[in-house]
């Protein structure tokens, strides 16, 4: 695989990937996934991982945490802010000095844009950053990718429909800025109201072909992969506003009708009714398949992270 460019390196945007830094992620993964328990367990062996989450996390922080026990480490951190020094009013700095001391790696999740950045520039060990703000969510965009290579068999060529909440999807924009790595259609179906900042992709301008819609219908017999996103009712500053938008697009069994037939339904999670639960059954619904790619993707991060090299 070569040298390992993740040796004790933070990983704070997608933006700071080339696509050969994807591609040996992807076959790190595949590495990982085939690996021994023996061999597996002995890459993270007396390792900890220290995660803090100022904002509310199950997917993320559990995967971490399954994926760091699955390299033999273990994880240490707060997951409840009421249960920690934050709510005496601690700094952001001085807990990401204090976690510092007691792990190897750091997860953050913080509702500040650039709060990773900041963490990075204070301790010794690497950051990863699990979601700043409504700017960044990079491991989630690289389980994404990953997913869609693994279900697809190819990320480049593909069109790919993005749905629901693009104006305060984090995701969103991490999985623009990774696939902006490869030639992909990008279609982004939003209310008008909740369209992509602008001024957040204007990198991306001239690097990818970008079309945005309202109607979902017109996008579906294109659509080789339809990634749907939850209308965030925290990240609305006016509850009416989410009221006008809320249940705009709903991916049921009508929705898969006028698809591609092999097309591939996925959401980050956790989703309410913008995925029918009548559909979880299908082979197009692959979501919770993603979920589990998420701990092997994050395992195989925290694997580099830690170690100068991977067992071939």
């Amino acid at each position: 695989m070569g040298t390992n460019p993740f040796f004790d390196k933070d990983i704070v945007s997608i933006k700071d990937f080339v696509k050969d830094d994807l591609e040996y992620v992807f076959e790190a993964t595949d590495t990982i996934s085939s690996l021994k328990h023996s061999e597996r367990s002995e890459l993270g062996k007396g390792r900890a991982l220290g995660y803090v989450f100022y904002e509310p996390s199950t997917r993320t922080r559990m995967s971490f945490e399954a994926a760091m026990a699955s390299l033999g480490g273990s994880s240490i951190g707060i997951a409840d802010l009421k249960s920690s020094s934050v709510e005496k009013g601690e700094s952001l700095a001085d807990t990401i000095r204090i976690i510092d001391l007691y792990s190897d790696v750091i997860l953050l999740r913080h509702p500040m844009d650039g709060s990773s950045r900041f963490a990075a520039e204070l301790s010794q060990n690497p950051i990863i950053n699990a979601g700043s703000g409504s700017e960044e969510h990079p491991t989630q965009a690289l389980l994404d990718m990953y997913t869609i290579l693994r279900e697809k068999g190819t990320i480049g060529g593909l069109s790919v429909a993005i749905v629901g909440d693009l104006k305060y999807g984090r995701t969103v924009y991490s999985l623009l800025y990774g696939l902006a790595n490869y030639d992909v259609d990008i279609h982004l179906v939003s209310p008008t109201t909740l369209q992509v900042r602008k001024e957040s992709i204007y990198e991306l301008q001239g690097r990818m072909k970008i079309k945005e819609h309202s109607n979902l219908d017109e996008v579906l017999t294109e659509a080789d992969v339809i990634y749907v996103t939850r209308i965030q009712r925290e990240r609305f500053p006016d509850v009416q506003e989410y009221e006008k938008v809320k249940g705009s697009y709903t991916i049921d069994e009508k929705t898969l009708a006028k698809a591609k037939k092999d097309v591939a339904v996925m959401h980050p999670l956790p989703r309410l009714d913008e995925i029918s639960q009548s559909i979880d059954h299908t082979k197009n619904a692959i979501y919770f398949k993603q979920a589990s790619y998420g701990k092997e993707l994050r395992a195989a991060l925290l694997a580099l992270m830690l170690n100068e090299s991977l067992p071939r």
